[in-house]
């Protein structure tokens, strides 16, 4: 199908910040399965974007300024995705897959974790498909959607033993059990196109994948509790969600900070309306 994507963030800062340095990953890229018809992206200022590619292919553009009292990162387009059961082909892969294996700070496993996957790839009797399969389903059973109790700082434990979070949380805690299992798991940011007709949401999406010896990396969506269809659009990835955020920076100066995030997801050709979702820090 041909997705219609746009993605807003805007920051205020009140007095104004004296600087800003913003690192963002918001642009997609082709491969077998996804195809980046169009896309552009824009900022509020008059900042010059430094564009380069990271150590895992994302592209990614650098944003410098001086005083600013508020600033505004906008990207939109169209990407054609076809359904390839999960199967991702045709990415640039920069390193062998062990090296998702290395844990991080938000994908620390604990006894807990550790105890399921131990029990899961018990079940599957050397089946890598399938304990990931099992696992994914474990995960999406086992948790609550909430917004509420988890942030960007919450760790794959943390949001095990609330049994509730994000997007963000379901697929740290995937890639941690992955890990603990000897399967190599990383961090997708990307967005989704969801079945039940709501086009405007409150972020983007998040997922993972995992390696699996014979048919290479494949996409689950433990918080949907499916593997990646084509309804999803796959923008960067990371070791954790902060090697693949979106946008991450940081200020000089200034004092509240306050972040609006608005997205819309629509298949093109069908009407939406923006919808924005405010936080203070």
């Amino acid at each position: 199908m041909r997705l219609r994507i746009a993605h807003t963030t805007t920051y205020r800062y009140e007095p104004q910040a004296s600087g800003v340095i913003q690192i963002l990953r918001m642009t997609p890229t082709s491969h077998d399965g996804q195809y980046v018809a169009d896309w552009q992206i824009d900022v509020s200022t008059d900042s010059r974007l430094d564009t380069h590619e990271d150590a895992f292919g994302n592209v990614t553009h650098v944003l410098t300024h001086g005083p600013l009292a508020d600033l505004t990162i906008h990207c939109e387009g169209q990407i054609e995705t076809h359904d390839t059961g999960g199967v991702l082909r045709g990415t640039d892969e920069r390193f062998p897959p062990s090296l998702f294996l290395r844990s991080t700070a938000l994908t620390e496993v604990n006894p807990a974790m550790a105890a399921l996957t131990r029990e899961l790839r018990s079940e599957a009797d050397g089946d890598v498909l399938g304990f990931l399969h099992a696992l994914m389903v474990q995960i999406y059973e086992g948790l609550a959607f909430d917004e509420d109790p988890t942030n960007s700082g919450t760790t794959a434990a943390e949001a095990f033993a609330l049994k509730r979070g994000v997007c963000q949380d379901y697929a740290h805690i995937f890639i941690t059990c992955a890990r603990s299992g000897g399967v190599p798991a990383r961090f997708v940011s990307g967005h989704f196109f969801r079945s039940d007709g709501t086009v405007n949401q409150a972020a983007g999406h998040a997922w993972a994948e995992a390696y699996v010896p014979g048919l290479g990396w494949i996409g689950f969506d433990a918080a949907n509790g499916i593997c990646t269809t084509d309804a999803h659009a796959r923008v960067a990835v990371g070791l954790d969600y902060l090697g693949a955020a979106p946008v991450r920076g940081t200020r000089y100066g200034g004092g509240t900070e306050t972040l609006t995030v608005a997205v819309k997801v629509e298949q093109a050709g069908r009407p939406g309306q923006w919808q924005s979702q405010s936080q203070s820090q």
